[in-house]
């Protein structure tokens, strides 16, 4: 498995997403994601699924150490005292002893980053999570939490896909030394229509969307499609045996919007 590195994490360059999943199906998928060979799990606070997520985990028969499990906070618990409660919490529901790594899900326009930066850190220092980062930030916040933070931050994870042009924040987490994880990196399924991507995929014997995947990991973007088909897994677990063309990452480039993005900004934290 190719890995993305930062600030000593060692991230899997390919995950499973678990957005949307529930019950019986999240333990099912993340435990048949684990046994084919995925070692990256992404779960949050708000999927409300992480007793599933550990539950596949348990399941699976993979050592905990050999997964890099990954769970987010939301906004409303981003007070100190809150965010600190809330970090053990996600313990328990995943019954692990600590995470490999604690995001910031959004950014909170009511509570200054400084105190929320300070609560993680303290997280992060009292074990609950090998690494922190941080999730949907902007490049002005990106360059602000990492004035602010006493402990490294090793991930922004931001909607990316060949769709979306996110070239402004990409080169402003790699400033910072940060690895790039991306969701929704397949378009949310809407990569599978493009006939760009179908045409190249082709050529190499692969799908658009194993065509969308190794586009972002072969710039070294780790990637956490979701999807809750079993056989789905292994199709977008298979795009190490292949490699993109320069000419045909360039013709892939061509795709990218400024408004290309699928999920709402609106969907994070009221920003009113």
């Amino acid at each position: 498995m190719q890995l993305i590195e930062a600030y000593g994490a060692h991230i899997p360059a390919i995950g499973i997403g678990t957005w949307e999943l529930r019950g019986r199906t999240c333990a099912r998928v993340v435990e048949q994601a684990l046994r084919l060979g995925y070692r990256h799990v992404d779960t949050a606070e708000m999927y409300a699924n992480e007793r599933e997520v550990g539950d596949g985990l348990r399941a699976s028969g993979v050592k905990r150490d050999d997964v890099f499990v990954v769970t987010k906070i939301w906004p409303s618990h981003f007070a100190p005292h809150d965010l600190e409660r809330t970090a053990k919490e996600r313990l328990v529901q995943l019954r692990l002893s600590d995470v490999d790594l604690l995001l910031l899900h959004w950014p909170s326009p009511q509570i200054p980053l400084s105190e929320t930066l300070g609560a993680l850190c303290k997280v992060k220092r009292a074990g609950i999570a090998r690494h922190i980062g941080v999730s949907n930030f902007t490049v002005a916040l990106l360059d602000e939490a990492n004035r602010l933070t006493t402990e490294p931050l090793v991930c922004n994870q931001i909607e990316v896909h060949p769709f979306l042009d996110q070239s402004k924040v990409i080169a402003a987490t790699r400033r910072h030394g940060m690895a790039v994880v991306a969701y929704s990196p397949i378009a949310r399924g809407g990569a599978k229509n493009d006939p760009v991507l179908a045409s190249i995929g082709k050529a190499h014997g692969k799908s658009a969307a194993q065509v969308s995947l190794r586009f972002l990991v072969q710039q070294d973007i780790a990637v956490i499609p979701r999807t809750s088909k079993i056989e789905r897994l292994s199709e977008n677990l298979a795009i190490f045996d292949f490699e993109l063309s320069p000419q045909e990452v360039a013709q892939i480039a061509l795709l990218a919007r400024r408004d290309g993005r699928i999920v709402d900004m609106a969907s994070g934290p009221n920003w009113d």
